[in-house]
């Protein structure tokens, strides 16, 4: 009888000790970092999604994940141009202090117009964090410098591309990538370890190799992240960035038979026989080509997350540079202060911690999101002091805590306009959106109700109107705190 109850113990404490195991295995696997996936579009405006309704594209893809999480419809750029915009998505900062005020090329390289390698990005302190970091495609933020890369993009009176040295890379320790480069069918990229003049060409549509090249990420072909550790990946593609008509032609083929005059609503489209009007015409529909091609590849991307299991723990974002008029307003693409160059895509994703939710109230800026991202991760404390956009988390998360009130934006800054005083600048509210662009000695000013006249064809602008005052005090408030030299007086 005493074996029996000795027995009896030893059995009940080893499933006391076995569940103690499970127990104590399930506290580590929840407490286990994130991991984050950021998907960069270049020149994707955030007016053209199908769950959006309002233009005849296709993207069941991103319909779908906006469904299952955050899609936000009043997001914008900060600086609707590649460079500065990617500049300000990586730090959190203006180009006061990124010193990326314009496209990086071989007209602002005398300038200093780059990412500084010692300004702290999001994924520096990932890296810090013990993260395994991976960016593949479009970087654009490193001046091209003699004797230029010989590829296409460097090829005229401009140089475009270049090599990113190592201690550039800012944390990122899986490299497949380019500077800029948009010969979108035959695409080149430099490996983690090519030197400058190491450089290799694919036979294959940029966006679909570069799933690809996520995908051997996730399965971590050739070892080149940390299993064990949580990893972050940047997917930077390319498209649908001009020339668009190197979608292939499956994607086309979803339009071919869609009645061009369909696609011709909007107000803000100039006229047949004008050269923007001409413009859009000539191009609308490869433009849609090459964004339901993106979608399907960034579709495929998340379906291999789901299959490997990894999807549930990993923060998904999916955004743009900038968006694209492609004629509107006869502007022939971006950097400008309308609604098309300036909107862009918002999802966010993370299973359990965001509930799904079209929002067309929050206005996003991609500033934001350095300080979102690292505090989604229960980085908070880590993010740095300088940055100049803040963390919504909490909204994200909750819906919960302050929204943004107003959207600060500007642009079209000149080569060598270190002191940031040319351009247009400018500010956005739910409502209305304020903005002075300098033309020479010329000061024009703007203004729009949005709401009510969304494609912006009435401009309301005088110094006596009530909204033109509260939102310019605004603004010079908000120039005055990012130590942007721009007047309007």
């Amino acid at each position: 009888m005493k074996l029996y109850t000795n027995v009896k113990l030893i059995c009940l404490c080893m499933i006391c000790l076995t569940l103690n195991c499970f127990t104590i295995s399930a506290q580590v696997k929840t407490k286990r970092k994130p991991n984050i996936l950021v998907i960069i579009t270049d020149q994707w405006r955030g007016q053209a999604l199908g769950f959006i309704g309002k233009e005849k594209v296709k993207t069941p893809n991103l319909d779908a994940l906006a469904s299952k999480g955050l899609a936000v419809t009043q997001m914008v750029t900060n600086y609707p141009v590649c460079s500065p915009a990617r500049a300000m998505l990586l730090t959190g900062t203006y180009p006061a202090k990124n010193k990326v005020h314009g496209n990086a090329n071989s007209n602002t390289a005398p300038y200093g117009v780059e990412l500084p390698s010692d300004i702290v990005c999001w994924s520096d302190i990932l890296k810090q964090q013990g993260y395994s970091n991976g960016y593949i495609g479009k970087w654009h933020l490193d001046s091209p410098h003699q004797p230029y890369i010989q590829t296409k993009n460097n090829e005229g009176g401009t140089a475009w591309n270049e090599w990113t040295p190592f201690d550039r890379r800012h944390g990122f320790d899986y490299w497949y990538a380019y500077n800029t480069y948009d010969y979108h069918s035959r695409p080149m990229y430099w490996d983690t370890k090519a030197l400058r003049d190491e450089f290799h060409f694919v036979d294959q549509w940029g966006p679909v190799h570069e799933a690809d090249k996520a995908i051997d990420f996730f399965d971590n072909k050739g070892n080149v992240r940390n299993p064990n550790a949580p990893f972050s990946l940047v997917v930077s593609i390319n498209p649908p960035h001009s020339p668009y008509n190197t979608a292939p032609e499956k994607y086309q083929k979803a339009y071919e038979n869609m009645p061009l005059d369909s696609l011709l609503s909007d107000a803000d489209i100039p006229p047949a026989g004008t050269p923007m009007g001409e413009e859009y015409r000539k191009n609308i529909k490869d433009y849609y080509a090459n964004i339901t091609g993106v979608d399907e590849q960034i579709g495929r991307i998340i379906d291999a997350l789901k299959e490997k299991k990894m999807l549930d723990n990993t923060i998904v974002l999916i955004t743009a540079d900038h968006g694209n008029c492609l004629g509107k307003h006869d502007e022939v693409s971006k950097n400008n202060i309308y609604e098309a160059s300036l909107s862009i895509p918002l999802i966010v994703y993370w299973k359990g911690h965001i509930s799904p939710d079209i929002d067309k109230k929050f206005l996003g800026s991609l500033v934001d999101v350095c300080p979102t991202l690292l505090d989604l991760a229960g980085l908070k404390k880590e993010i740095p002091a300088t940055v100049d956009g803040k963390s919504y988390a909490d909204y994200f998360l909750n819906r919960k805590g302050a929204m943004p009130t107003e959207q600060f934006f500007m642009g079209a800054l000149n080569n060598n306009d270190t002191k940031l005083s040319s351009g247009f600048r400018g500010i956005r509210t739910d409502n209305y959106k304020l903005a002075y662009q300098r033309k020479g000695k010329q000061l024009n000013a703007f203004l729009y109700d949005i709401k009510a006249d969304p494609f912006e064809q009435n401009n309301l602008y005088n110094k006596d109107n009530p909204q033109v005052k509260i939102l310019k005090t605004r603004l010079i408030s908000l120039l005055k705190k990012y130590n942007d030299s721009f007047t309007i007086e």
